[in-house]
């Protein structure tokens, strides 16, 4: 895999390339200081994926965005953005422009070449991994067409499903696909819904605040103690593990800061988990795009429970990770596009 590394400072351009050097099968073909000469670049030379800084002279992130995407260049993107409200708005609005993640960019101030070195090959080497794997993978990844007849007959007939609450589990190309689906559900929700997105810290509070103004649904980025309303949304908080509990009030948000589960914080899992134990077989969950395996032990629980469970198809996704590995367990009752989702989900939540 090809590399192009596009950030004004030396420094970053510098730790973001000692940092993929050692990568086996990626090799870092060029760095540009600014969009416009990543975009000279691009067109001159073969390149699989673009790490971008969004704060740059010239040509910013998302204005190199837009151009890639009108010249028809065909690379991934991942965006670099810094880990505040402004930043996390510019990077959520690069996601929407066609960005396919995005990493948050360690803060100058106070921070060694070494320790800034190592949080960038913590966050960003997994995320270059996913695009090579998925790329070999191609070859041999179930395909909607294998997908839309599943093989096991133990399959919920969703038509008739009425769910009490819905889970949902996204990743890489998650925002994105979340905010298609909030955007043209056009309904108001009756029951409760909440989401595990794998983000950082402050653009979970972000997202959840743009899916409230594109759909009117009012989502909350959680917070420890919340109560649960219905017709309301839930965000897990970048940073901390999201549970729901039954009491003698009703329903109860718990975050907390256990362990890294699959690799993430927060995980799905525990939040499928948490939310089968109340439902049972009225639970819907839903496995969006994403890189890993995260939501496939909690979808098999729910599953097993007489829950319905949906994944993404592989087509519309930008990794089918995590819907992927649901798919080779077998637990689930459907495999929809993002369109059919959202189509399904207004059906079952008013």
């Amino acid at each position: 895999m090809k590399v192009l590394v596009v950030d004004d400072s030396i420094v970053f351009r510098s730790q973001i390339s000692a940092s993929l050097s050692g990568v086996e099968n990626v090799e870092v073909v060029g760095s540009a200081p600014n969009g416009k000469i990543a975009i000279q670049k691009l067109q001159q030379m073969s390149v699989d994926l673009i790490t971008l800084d969004m704060e740059m002279p010239e040509l910013n992130g998302l204005e190199t965005i837009k151009e890639i995407k009108r010249l028809g260049l065909n690379t991934k993107i991942i965006v670099f953005s810094s880990q505040t409200i402004r930043g996390a708005e510019k990077a959520l609005e690069a996601l929407a422009a066609g960005a396919d993640d995005v990493v948050a960019k360690p803060s100058a101030d106070n921070l060694d070449f070494s320790k800034a070195q190592a949080m960038i090959e913590e966050a960003l080497i997994p995320r270059v991994l996913q695009f090579l794997n998925a790329r070999l993978r191609s070859s041999t990844s179930p395909s909607k067409a294998v997908a839309s007849k599943p093989a096991s007959q133990n399959k919920k007939n969703l038509k008739s499903f009425l769910p009490k609450a819905v889970v949902i589990a996204s990743s890489t190309g998650g925002p994105s696909a979340l905010e298609h689906i909030f955007q043209n559900l056009k309904c108001t929700p009756k029951l409760p819904i909440f989401i595990v997105q794998h983000m950082p810290p402050v653009f979970t509070q972000i997202l959840a605040r743009r899916l409230t103004e594109m759909s009117g649904i009012t989502v909350h980025e959680a917070t420890h103690n919340q109560r649960v309303e219905k017709g309301h949304t839930y965000i897990a908080p970048g940073g901390f593990h999201m549970v729901v509990e039954k009491d003698k009030d009703g329903l109860v948000i718990k975050l907390n800061e256990d362990a890294y589960r699959n690799s993430v914080r927060p995980a799905a899992d525990f939040l499928f988990e948490s939310a089968d134990v109340i439902f049972k077989h009225q639970l819907l969950g839903v496995v969006l795009t994403g890189m890993g395996e995260d939501g496939a032990v909690g979808a098999k629980q729910i599953h097993d429970s007489g829950g319905g469970i949906i994944i993404q198809d592989k087509e519309s996704c930008v990794v089918f990770g995590m819907p992927g590995a649901v798919f080779v367990n077998d637990d689930f009752d459907d495999i929809m596009n993002l369109d059919e989702i959202t189509n399904y989900l207004r059906t079952v939540i008013v």
